[in-house]
């Protein structure tokens, strides 16, 4: 939201700020996921636990299109800032609540990471490899694909108030664990329907084949997907093993299934005699659905990657000059833009106290004396 414009206030503990500056790297005593993550935000501190700064939250709710919290369930009821007293203050608000298991059920009270959510959505059980065990993610991905979902649909709510389905804001309730068990589409269905259990299959995709990693003869790892019937004999053809198409083995999807081994042994051994570089340069004009596994420094140097600007320059007061992420994705009309990285603890605060609510310097002073912010 706030790489499109919308103005995004980080409201964070007085003294060290969100946990999350405390994740390295570090760069000069910075945290790097801080910058990065929290770009484009504003930072006002406050301390919730007092009645003083539970105040000032309402006031700054008063002026808001969106509040977004993630504690765990209840926490926000004790301190009088649960969803009804909210809307007392400002009925159209639209509440995005985040917890580990959501507002409801018999884990409402569980302490809830994004890797307790990997684990129980499903998604790790079928991650791996058959003779190994389940592997996490390298990244949190449930903190991040629950921050996608919660991006969507605090839009989603806001249009619905503001397009004429009602004028009031509503309680959107997310927890960790359900937006990655989403992306796990058909699976509840096969194992109701069929008694299909998806386990670990490694990088084979077990309902269309082929489709996995191969390794090249320069010792590079490439993608590739041929996963519809076209494609695979495009594929075929452009490395020239036309013979593929007529083995009955390998005729239809259906077939290919159940021969994955002996298919990426032939595109195995086809591969493994080509250089990375020979096989895009033969598999890609033909049409080929393939691709290198990058490392972030063969991204920097992609000339994709540089023409679509998804690596951008900043100059940051602390980092100095530096590469992060673009902006993504890509609007005609309204493309969005970083501004700035992650901000200073309570960098903000005269200015979102000031414009926000008419504070002034004498009144921040006497809050901040307080240990209200």
């Amino acid at each position: 939201m706030a790489d499109f414009g919308a103005e995004v206030v980080k409201v964070e503990q007085p003294g060290n700020g969100d946990p999350l500056r405390n994740w390295g790297p570090f760069h000069d005593g910075v945290s790097l996921w801080w910058k990065v993550h929290s770009r484009n935000k504003k930072s006002v501190t406050l301390d919730l636990g007092s009645p003083e700064g539970q105040a000032l939250l309402k006031r700054l709710a008063q002026q808001a299109d969106v509040l977004i919290e993630g504690f765990r369930p209840g926490v926000m009821e004790r301190w009088g800032l649960g969803p009804d007293s909210l809307h007392e203050v400002n009925p159209r608000l639209v509440m995005l609540r985040y917890s580990g298991f959501g507002q409801t059920g018999p884990y409402r009270e569980r302490p809830g990471f994004g890797t307790i959510a990997e684990c129980m959505s499903g998604f790790v059980g079928m991650t791996g490899f058959k003779d190994t065990p389940p592997v996490l993610p390298p990244v949190p991905l449930a903190d991040e694909v629950a921050g996608v979902f919660g991006a969507m649909a605090g839009m989603m709510a806001l249009y619905h108030r503001d397009s004429g389905g009602s004028d009031k804001g509503q309680v959107v309730d997310l927890s960790l664990f359900e937006p990655l068990f989403r992306l796990c589409i058909p699976h509840v269905t096969m194992f109701d329907l069929l008694g299909i259990n998806r386990e670990r299959v490694g990088n084979d995709f077990p309902d269309a084949a082929p489709r996995s990693l191969y390794r090249t003869g320069d010792n590079r790892w490439l993608g590739l997907s041929a996963t519809s019937q076209r494609t695979f004999e495009n594929l075929a053809n452009a490395m020239g093993m036309t013979e593929l198409i007529q083995r009955p083995e390998f005729k239809d999807n259906a077939s290919r299934l159940e021969h994955t081994e002996e298919l990426n042994q032939e595109l195995n051994g086809w591969l493994g005699e080509h250089s990375l570089q020979e096989v895009m340069e033969q598999l890609v004009p033909a049409g080929g659905v393939v691709g290198p596994v990058y490392d972030v420094a063969q991204i920097l140097e992609d000339p994709h990657y540089q023409a679509r600007e998804d690596i951008i320059e900043i100059d940051d007061p602390e980092l100095g000059h530096t590469r992060m992420l673009g902006v993504v994705p890509k609007f005609s009309d309204t493309p969005g833009a970083v501004e700035h990285a992650g901000p200073r603890v309570g960098e903000h605060n005269s200015w979102i106290y000031g414009s926000w609510l008419g504070l002034d310097e004498d009144d921040l002073e006497g809050l901040a004396q307080r240990g209200v912010v």
